[in-house]
């Protein structure tokens, strides 16, 4: 049989459609197989864990066949519960694959404590990014006569007057007793424990 009646046969056409579908069925599997190693088309959607105890975090996440790192506590942030979930990665709504690790951040158990910086004679320009860098706050602004304004005189805390190297808790806010620029001298000297009971804005000049 010459190659033009084999090509031309029966037999070549039979054997030609045995081939195709031997290679249609391996490229099947082949795919299928490729597809379930791989969990293609299976994405987990990452659940909000902010506000949720490692406990609570450990149980949701192994229903949804994920995993946790604790990477380390924060500052306490008193808009969350103690020991509670305060930064995830990858954050919520992310799609990821069966098994991966979510790796969180926890809240501290409160504040800490900082201490009060020497303010004193410093400008209320200075003093301001001071506190706020050691993360207190700037609390009520009063004035008193003296000679430089805008000056720092005094420190204080819940009406308590503060000396540098004091310790209070992070967040809280501090009263600052500034000069007022009116008066050349006070011969009698300043009673700082007394503050103005005027509170205004200090002023924008130096």
């Amino acid at each position: 049989m010459t190659l033009r009646n084999f090509l031309t046969s029966k037999t070549f056409f039979i054997q030609l459609a045995i081939a195709l579908g031997i290679i249609a069925v391996v490229g099947y599997l082949f795919m299928h197989w490729l597809t379930y190693t791989t969990d293609h088309g299976h994405e987990i959607t990452v659940p909000d864990l902010r506000g949720l105890s490692e406990q609570q975090v450990e149980e949701k996440l192994d229903a949804l066949d994920l995993g946790y790192v604790l990477l380390d506590s924060v500052d306490f942030r008193k808009e969350f519960p103690k020991h509670s979930v305060v930064e995830q990665d990858p954050i919520a709504g992310a799609k990821v694959k069966e098994d991966r690790k979510i790796y969180i951040k926890v809240n501290s158990s409160g504040f800490t404590t900082v201490r009060i910086p020497n303010l004193i004679e410093k400008t209320y320009r200075q003093a301001v990014p001071t506190l706020k860098a050691l993360g207190l706050e700037e609390g009520k602004i009063t004035y008193k006569p003296y000679l430089g304004k805008d000056m720092v005189l005094g420190m204080f805390f819940n009406g308590k007057k503060l000396n540098p190297g004091d310790k209070v808790l992070k967040s809280s806010k501090i009263d600052l007793l500034l000069g007022d620029g009116k008066v050349a001298f006070d011969e009698g000297g300043l009673d700082l424990d007394k503050k103005d009971s005027t509170s205004n804005e200090p002023s924008a000049d130096e």
